[in-house]
């Protein structure tokens, strides 16, 4: 991560990843979906939205959106100021909750890797609040995502 082709390259990977960032997809239905994208993504958004002066859209369908080119730019633009420890944490975070708004907060310190995992978990736990878990199959994929995003926090941890 240390030239910025490669640094570029790898943000420009990333921020595909603002266009289809979970986070960013909202249902009005089942309500246990609805109570949990209040509690865990709407304050990342809203933390986003803040932080950065960048208008971040929700949709309820992933087809044919994208976020505002002026967010990418000004997202972009704070992440060419992460060193490489920073930037491997991005990725890896990201690429673990299939979110860059969830990696982008865990980067910043906002969240821990604990809320990183749960609230890239909330379809999941949505579903398991409907119809139970599924043993070794629902844990053992939140524990997989805690362990990825809690490596990217240890990256941090002397920054």
């Amino acid at each position: 991560m240390g030239d910025e082709p490669t640094r570029a390259e790898t943000r420009a990977a990333l921020l595909k990843y603002l266009d289809t960032d979970t986070i960013c997809f909202h249902q009005d239905d089942p309500p246990p979906l609805v109570r949990l994208q209040n509690e865990h993504w709407i304050p990342l958004l809203e933390w986003t939205r803040s932080r950065f002066g960048v208008e971040i859209m929700t949709f309820d369908s992933v087809l044919f959106y994208s976020q505002p080119a002026e967010t990418k730019n000004k997202i972009d633009e704070v992440m060419r100021n992460f060193d490489s420890w920073e930037m491997a944490a991005m990725e890896r975070a990201t690429y673990a909750t299939k979110s860059f708004i969830i990696a982008f907060a865990l980067v910043h310190k906002h969240i821990t890797a604990e809320q990183a995992a749960l609230a890239a978990q909330v379809e999941v736990s949505s579903q398991i609040e409907r119809w139970g878990e599924v043993e070794d199959s629902h844990d053992v994929d939140y524990h997989d995502v805690r362990r990825h995003v809690g490596s990217a926090a240890c990256l941090l941890s002397n920054l």
